[in-house]
C-alpha cells in the first residue's frame, strides 16, 4: 500500500472585517505569505489584488464578516488561499456579479471580476439573506489536481491558535481524511493537533482503526484529543470510519443525513484499548461532513439550496459561519464521496 499526501494547508490568521483597515492588514499579510513561500513577483502582485478586492468586497456587503489566510504546498507548488465569509445581503446571481461594472454598492464594480480573473481557482456560494462565501486561491504555477476534501478550524474567541486540526492523505488512490479536537484550549492545545496531524501523514497505509491504533500509541506525550479517522473507497462505494470521543460525523445524501458511531474516549489517554471500525454504503453525490463540538449539529445542508454542490472549503465555511460557536474551538472537515469537486 502507498501513502501519498495531497495539498498540505496550513492555516494561518483570521481577520475580522470592521473597518477599511482590515483590507490594508490582510493585503500585507497575504504578499508577505507570498514572499515567504517564494511566489513569483507577478503572482505575489496578483495576489494583492485578489486580498484587496476580496476583503473590500466583505467590508461594503458584509455583516460581522472574516477573512481566512493560509497556505498551500504540493511538492515544489505553492499558492495562498483567501477565504472570505460574511453574513450580509447575499447575492441574487453570482454569476453577474462576476462580471466587471456589476455593482450593487455604487463602485466600479471591477472587485469579483478582477478575483476571477487573477486567481486560479474561485468558488462561490451566496445565498440572499443569509450572506456570501468565496473561497480563491493564488498558486504561483499552475495548481494541482483539486483536494479529496477540505477543512477549516477557527480558534476560540481570545485566543490565536486552534486546538483543532485536521489532514487528508490519499492511500492507495483512497482519500483519508483525520479530524481531531484537543483537549483544552491556547498554544498547547494547538501543539496538540499540529503533533497528531504530523502523525497521521506519516502513519503506515492501513484502514482507518489500524491510523486511529497508531495515533492512539503515539500520542501519549501529548494533553491528548478526540480523533476521527475515515476513508472513502469511491469504487465500491463504501465509507470506513474509525473514531474516539465526540468528533460529529455525518453522511449527508438525497434522503437526508446518516449519523456515525463513534467509541468513547481519546487517543493519548495511555489506556489499551481495541478500536472499532463501521462500514457504511454510500451512493455518488453523497457527502461527509465531520465536526468538532465547537459547532452545534443543529444545521441542515436541505436549508442552503445548491451548497453541497460548491467546493469542500466553502462548504465548511458556510456550515463555520452558521453552526460555529465563539466559546470552543472549532473545526470542520467537508469530503465528497463524488472525486473532482
Amino acid at each position: 500500500m502507498t501513502v501519498a499526501p495531497p495539498v498540505q494547508v496550513e492555516d494561518l490568521d483570521w481577520w475580522q472585517v470592521v473597518d477599511e483597515g482590515a483590507v490594508g492588514a490582510v493585503r500585507r499579510a497575504a504578499t508577505a505569505l507570498g514572499g515567504e513561500l517564494v511566489l513569483p513577483a507577478e503572482r505575489v502582485a496578483d495576489l494583492a489584488i485578489v486580498a484587496t478586492e476580496l476583503v473590500s468586497n466583505v467590508h461594503r456587503h458584509g455583516t460581522g464578516g472574516t477573512v481566512h489566510l493560509r497556505s498551500l504546498r504540493s511538492g515544489d507548488l505553492v499558492g495562498v488561499e483567501l477565504v472570505g465569509v460574511d453574513s450580509g445581503p447575499g447575492m441574487s446571481d453570482v454569476a453577474a456579479s462576476a462580471r466587471d461594472g456589476h455593482s450593487t454598492a455604487g463602485t466600479l464594480g471591477i472587485g469579483m471580476g478582477a478575483i476571477s480573473r487573477l486567481a486560479n481557482r474561485l468558488d462561490t456560494y451566496s445565498m440572499v439573506g443569509s450572506g456570501t462565501v468565496v473561497a480563491a486561491e493564488v498558486w504561483g504555477h499552475p495548481p494541482p489536481e483539486n483536494l479529496p476534501g477540505a477543512g477549516l478550524v477557527r480558534p476560540i474567541a481570545g485566543e490565536a491558535s486552534s486546538g483543532d486540526g485536521y489532514a487528508l492523505r490519499l492511500v492507495d488512490g483512497r482519500a483519508q481524511a483525520m479530524l481531531c479536537d484537543a483537549l483544552g484550549h491556547g498554544q498547547l492545545a494547538a501543539a496538540t493537533a499540529q503533533t497528531l496531524t504530523g502523525i497521521f501523514r506519516d502513519a503506515p497505509a492501513g484502514r482507518p482503526a489500524a491510523v486511529l491504533d497508531h495515533l492512539h500509541r503515539h500520542a501519549g506525550h501529548t494533553r491528548g484529543a478526540v480523533v476521527a479517522v475515515v476513508e472513502f473507497d469511491r469504487s465500491a462505494g463504501t465509507l470506513l470510519c474509525a473514531s474516539l470521543g465526540n468528533i460529529a460525523g455525518w453522511v449527508i445524501g438525497q434522503s437526508g443525513r446518516r449519523g456515525i458511531a463513534a467509541q468513547p474516549g481519546f487517543v493519548g489517554d495511555r489506556q489499551r484499548r481495541t478500536i472499532r471500525e463501521y462500514e457504511y454504503p454510500t451512493e455518488p453525490g453523497d457527502l461527509l461532513v465531520l465536526h468538532t463540538d465547537g459547532l452545534t449539529d443543529k444545521w441542515d445542508l436541505a436549508n442552503y439550496p445548491g451548497l453541497v454542490g460548491r467546493s469542500p472549503v466553502v462548504i465548511a465555511a458556510t456550515l463555520l459561519r452558521d453552526a460555529g460557536v465563539r466559546r470552543d474551538d472549532a473545526g470542520v472537515l467537508v469530503v465528497p464521496v463524488t472525486e473532482g469537486r
